[in-house]
C-alpha cells in the first residue's frame, strides 16, 4: 500500500466531494436509489496478499472466509465493513481483513450483509450473531470488528450475544463507529465544519431506513443506548475531525461507568476511519488492531462461554 501524508487526505476528500451523500437529505436519497438499481461489486480485489486463501459460501448472504497459509490459525474474527449502510465493501476493508488473518494468524469471516433499502439493523444483527455462533463452534475464541456503520453492527451484535446467548466476546474492535443514529449529540455541530466526509442531513435519512421497524434508540440500531455491563474488552479508534467522535467520548464514559475495559485511541486532527487510510498513522492503527485481535483470539473461553452446539 502506498503511504501518503495525512495532510493531503482532507483536501482530497473535499475535492472529490466525498460528503455528497451525507451533506443533504436529497443526496442520501439519490444515492440509495442509484445503488438500489445498480449495486456495486463486492468481491475481493484481484490483487491480495499471497499469504492468505479466500473462500466464499452462501449463508443467505455471501460470506467470505480468509485463512492464513502455512499455519494452524487460532480462533476467528468476524469483520463487518462500513459504508453508511448503503455502500458495499471496498478494497481498504478487504486489505485490512487479509492483514488481520495473516498477522494475527486467525480465520477472518467477512459477511456481505444486505444494505439499505433491503437490509435493516435487526435482520443484519441477527445474521451476524449467527455467524459468530458458527465461528465459536468451528474455530473457538471469536472476536468481532467493524468500521463506521460496521462498527455500529459489531457493537450491537456484541450486546445481543451477551443478552440472548450469555456470550462475552474476548475482544470487540470499533473503528470510527456509528453509535447513536439519532445524530443528537450537541457536540456534533462543533465538529461538523472540520469533517470533510460525514454530515447529519444524509446520515439521518440513512438511519431512518436502517432502523426498519425499530425505534431509533433501540440498542440494535444505536448501541450507545445499550447497557454495556458484562461486555468483554473494547478497542475504539476515533479521529477528532469526525462527527462521530463526540459519541465515541460518550462510549468511553459509559464503559468506564459499567466497568468495561475500553482501550481508546483518539487521533487528534485525523478523519473518519483513519485506520483504513493509506497514512503512517493509519498503518500504526492497523498494527494496533491486529495486536488487539491476536490477543483476543488467544484468550481462553471463560466458564459459561462454551461454544454452542452445531445448528
Amino acid at each position: 500500500m502506498v503511504t501518503v501524508p495525512s495532510s493531503v487526505i482532507a483536501p482530497a476528500l473535499r475535492l472529490m466531494r466525498a460528503n455528497r451523500v451525507f451533506a443533504t437529505a436529497d443526496g442520501a436519497r439519490r444515492r440509495v436509489r442509484e445503488l438500489e438499481l445498480r449495486p456495486t461489486p463486492y468481491g475481493p480485489p484481484s490483487r491480495m496478499r499471497r499469504d492468505v486463501r479466500i473462500d466464499v459460501s452462501n449463508r443467505g448472504w455471501p460470506v467470505y472466509t480468509i485463512t492464513p497459509f502455512g499455519s494452524t490459525p487460532t480462533g476467528s474474527v468476524v469483520y463487518v465493513h462500513g459504508g453508511g449502510w448503503l455502500n458495499q465493501i471496498a478494497g481498504q476493508h478487504w486489505h485490512l481483513a487479509a492483514q488481520i488473518a495473516a498477522e494475527a494468524d486467525t480465520v477472518v469471516t467477512v459477511p456481505i450483509y444486505p444494505l439499505v433499502p433491503f437490509g435493516t439493523a435487526a435482520v443484519v444483527a441477527a445474521g451476524i450473531v449467527d455467524l459468530v455462533l458458527d465461528n465459536l463452534q468451528w474455530y473457538g475464541a471469536t472476536c468481532i470488528a467493524g468500521d463506521s456503520a460496521g462498527g455500529q453492527i459489531a457493537l450491537s451484535t456484541a450486546l445481543a450475544l451477551r443478552d440472548e446467548h450469555g456470550i462475552t466476546l474476548p475482544q470487540t474492535v470499533l473503528v470510527s463507529p456509528a453509535l447513536d443514529l439519532s445524530w443528537s449529540n450537541p457536540r456534533i455541530p462543533a465538529v461538523q465544519p472540520s469533517d470533510p466526509w460525514l454530515a447529519t442531513p444524509g446520515g439521518e435519512v440513512l438511519a431512518r431506513l436502517w432502523k426498519g421497524d425499530r425505534d431509533i434508540l433501540d440498542p440494535v440500531v444505536s448501541p450507545l443506548m445499550g447497557d454495556l455491563a458484562g461486555l468483554g474488552p473494547l478497542t475504539l479508534f476515533s479521529g477528532s475531525r469526525d462527527v462521530l467522535n463526540p459519541d465515541a467520548h460518550l462510549l468511553v464514559g459509559k464503559a468506564a461507568a459499567a466497568g468495561v475495559d475500553l482501550d481508546f485511541h483518539e487521533a487528534v486532527g485525523q478523519l473518519h476511519v483513519y485506520p483504513l487510510l493509506p497514512t503512517t498513522i493509519g498503518g500504526d492503527a492497523r498494527a494496533t488492531i491486529v495486536h488487539a485481535l491476536r490477543r483476543g483470539v488467544t484468550t481462553p473461553l471463560s466458564v459459561g462461554e462454551t461454544p454452542p452446539a452445531p445448528r
